[in-house]
């Protein structure tokens, strides 16, 4: 991995990725006591920063194998983010999916043309039944976060940031991201490292899923206990990847560790005072960054919320929280 990939495919992007702005709120700024900034990625094609992962990779692809197809494994996210990607190139898509995935997600990526294939992720392994399908069919895999295009294309969020901090006079900070198994987040640091070193990433994981926080922490990659079993599914992963550890090793500082019900209430904050809708596992940066200010250094911290698939019951349930 390294930045010109990065840039690469911010080009094969134009035209086809929003450009997410930056997002400000006084009472939130209040509540932090910082300023916040939020880089609203639940905003993008297909509701998270996973349609540029998605795209990048099925871009990047030979015509022959794009034409043969492609497969994926994911929660949700990444499924409509491959999904979207393979529609608009004319590719058969085949995603695999966790049978305990919201609904609003399963739904979505069948309605994208995918084919969907579910899975008990408590007993099953999901890379090993995608590695099957992809051998049986000629599909390419394309994984959620180890995987080099994917990860490129994840890191285009962290140009934009880079740019838009730098119009803003905002130099020093930190950058908090939802981390699964660190495709987005290694994306951002490699991103930032080369156009806004000032700005460090800092990956943000939900109580019981912590295996990034703990694996940086330890030196080596650490694994979840569990699978299952938090409202915070789009970040849930069974350990960092072997190519997303190393960078988030060399460029991001301590990870940082969130409650669900932090999660929910930064959810209803984020549609009270910015108008967007976020996920669960989407909101727990801004939940950092909101509920956990003596993790972060500085006048201003920046939060990135990366998706916005929420079932309705789930919604519902953030908007009674209370402060």
């Amino acid at each position: 991995m390294n930045i010109e990939m990065i840039r690469a495919a911010a080009k094969r992007l134009e035209g086809h990725a929003r450009r997410t702005p930056i997002l400000t709120s006084p009472f939130l700024d209040e509540i932090a006591g910082r300023r916040v900034f939020v880089k609203p990625e639940c905003l993008q094609h297909t509701g998270s920063f996973k349609f540029r992962g998605g795209w990048s990779a099925v871009s990047a692809l030979e015509p022959e194998a794009r034409k043969a197809g492609v497969i994926a494994f994911s929660s949700g996210n990444h499924a409509q983010g491959v999904a979207l990607a393979a529609r608009e190139h004319g590719a058969p898509a085949v995603i695999v999916m966790p049978a305990d995935a919201p609904a609003i997600k399963i739904a979505n990526t069948r309605a994208l043309g995918a084919e969907v294939v579910l899975y008990d992720r408590a007993t099953e392994d999901r890379d090993e039944i995608g590695a099957r399908l992809a051998t049986a069919r000629g599909l390419t895999l394309i994984k959620p976060f180890d995987e080099p295009q994917v990860i490129a294309g994840q890191g285009t969020c962290g140009l934009e940031i880079a740019a838009d901090m730098q119009a803003t006079g905002v130099t020093q900070a930190d950058v908090a991201v939802c981390c699964g198994g660190g495709g987005l987040t290694s994306g951002i640091a490699l991103a930032l490292a080369a156009d806004a070193p000032g700005l460090r990433v800092r990956p943000v994981e939900p109580e019981g899923f912590d295996d990034v926080t703990r694996s940086l922490a330890s030196g080596q990659i650490m694994r979840n206990d569990r699978l299952s079993g938090s409202l915070c599914d789009a970040i849930i992963t069974p350990q960092p990847g072997d190519i997303t550890f190393p960078i988030m090793q060399e460029h991001c500082g301590p990870g940082v560790v969130v409650s669900e019900d932090d999660c929910l209430r930064a959810v209803r904050l984020a549609f009270e005072r910015l108008k967007i809708v976020v996920e669960p596992g989407g909101a727990a940066a801004l939940a950092a960054a909101l509920f956990h200010p003596d993790a972060f250094a500085g006048d201003a911290v920046i939060a990135v919320a990366t998706g916005g698939n929420v079932d309705p019951e789930v919604f519902i349930k953030a908007l009674e929280t209370t402060d």
